[in-house]
């Protein structure tokens, strides 16, 4: 018998602590007002982004219809909840595998048809079949609840340990458990067999057919898999809100996670779980301050498609590699440039926003709005004056500053390049 010894990857098994370890201690960072419910939405926002990255970024598939999967899972979790006055009674805390179950279930179901055929047609029936689902939705109440949704009250049966899920706390706790429990799951799902094939059938689907696998169904018992960790989503949602309404089936609702996925970067795995904080910031944090939210969520997204196509997770990427080559106190200053450079545009360019919108929109409500805490008149010239000056000032500070960015970024690439090449020769 010969024995042999695999050494353990240390650096692997940090990161998944420290990721445990965050999701233990951010209630306690943020622990101030409606931070806690933000953190259960970023929670259920990550498992949902990552079941879609498993077929969108591992296997290239473009769906628009993934919230069929989590809003399904979420209707038959919160029925299920709603059974415990007729004794069948499932504790809340096994409530996201009954939302796991239902959509793999309905991955089975649709997943056969809509996996037929691959790319831009493939991508026009998750369409077609999301908008199905959500008519469906207000034409069979009994199920659905109709425009007003289903309610469930997520305190049910006895506590155990003093757990409830009363307290909000408590119910962050519990997506935090199914968060890591499924993300370590949805990666490990990518060093598999299945997995591995999925990027093969991403990448060349015509020479994997050629050695004998067959594409379809690679890429049908990726959607079950992914349908399942998207019911979890739903169903944790569900417990979280305590209603499931048609909005949970909706395109909307794909349209979201669809965005959020790729600002995140659908190459790396990671990539979600930025996406996620950013789309939550957007949606939740930032509609509650501005009407123009929508707005500002677009102009970021076509920046970073601009100068980022890969997303967030590319930028963070690029940034750990020029400094594990001990190259970034060569690009810190000029990159500090252009990012003081930067946020003075966009300051500039919120100021302006805001007042435009309030003065044609909320005009009646008279001419003076608070922003930033201060008072500022739209008639005046004042604001206006301000806003102008710092677009001024951060366009002469990127043409100043960028190009030298620019310079030493390249520089630095260029000599991690051929630092690599020298190392693989």
């Amino acid at each position: 018998m010969r024995l042999t010894f695999t050494p353990m990857n240390v650096p692997r098994m940090l990161a998944w602590s420290g990721f445990a370890l965050l999701l233990l201690i951010a209630p306690l960072l943020f622990a101030k007002g409606a931070a806690l419910s933000i953190l259960c939405q970023i929670g259920t926002v990550m498992i949902f982004g990552l079941s879609y990255n498993m077929l969108l970024g591992q296997g290239g598939m473009l769906s628009f219809g993934h919230a069929v999967y989590s809003g399904l899972g979420a209707f038959c979790a919160i029925h299920t909840m709603n059974q415990a006055a007729t004794g069948i009674h499932v504790p809340t805390t096994l409530i996201p595998l009954v939302g796991g179950v239902a959509g793999m279930f309905f991955g089975v179901l649709f997943g056969y048809v809509t996996t037929k055929k691959s790319g831009t047609t493939f991508a026009m029936i998750t369409l077609g079949l999301v908008e199905l689902v959500f008519a469906g939705s207000l034409m069979f109440p009994a199920f659905f609840g109709g425009e007003g949704g289903v309610t469930t009250n997520r305190v049910i049966g006895q506590p155990f340990l003093g757990i409830t899920y009363g307290p909000q706390i408590q119910v962050y706790y519990l997506i935090a458990f199914w968060l890591f429990v499924s993300t370590v799951a949805m990666f490990a799902f990518t060093q598999t067999p299945l997995g591995r094939m999925l990027n093969a059938v991403r990448d060349n689907p015509e020479r994997v057919e050629f050695i004998g696998y067959d594409t379809q169904w690679v890429r049908y018992l990726t959607l079950i898999l992914s349908a399942f960790f998207a019911g979890i989503s739903g169903a944790l949602s569900a417990i979280n809100f305590e209603i499931v309404s048609a909005e949970n089936v909706s395109a909307i609702r794909s349209g979201s996670v669809l965005l959020f996925v790729f600002i995140g970067g659908i190459g790396f795995f990671f990539g979600p779980l930025l996406g996620a904080v950013v789309g939550v910031f957007f949606v939740v944090m930032l509609s509650e301050y501005s009407p123009a939210w929508q707005l500002y969520l677009g102009l970021f997204f076509l920046v970073l498609v601009r100068f980022a196509p890969a997303g967030l997770a590319s930028l963070l990427m690029l940034l750990l590699r020029v400094a594990r080559f001990g190259k970034f106190g060569r690009i810190w200053k000029p990159l500090l440039a252009v990012s003081f450079a930067t946020l003075v545009g966009v300051l500039g360019l919120v100021i302006c926003i805001e007042l435009l919108y309030h003065l044609t929109l909320d005009a009646a409500n008279g001419s003076v709005m608070r922003l930033f805490g201060f008072a500022a008149d739209t008639h005046a010239y004042h604001p206006w004056v301000l806003a102008a000056t710092l677009l001024l000032v951060a366009s002469i500070g990127l043409r100043r500053q960028r190009p030298g960015y620019l310079a030493a970024w390249h520089e630095v690439n260029a000599e991690i390049a051929a630092q690599l090449k020298r190392g693989a020769a």
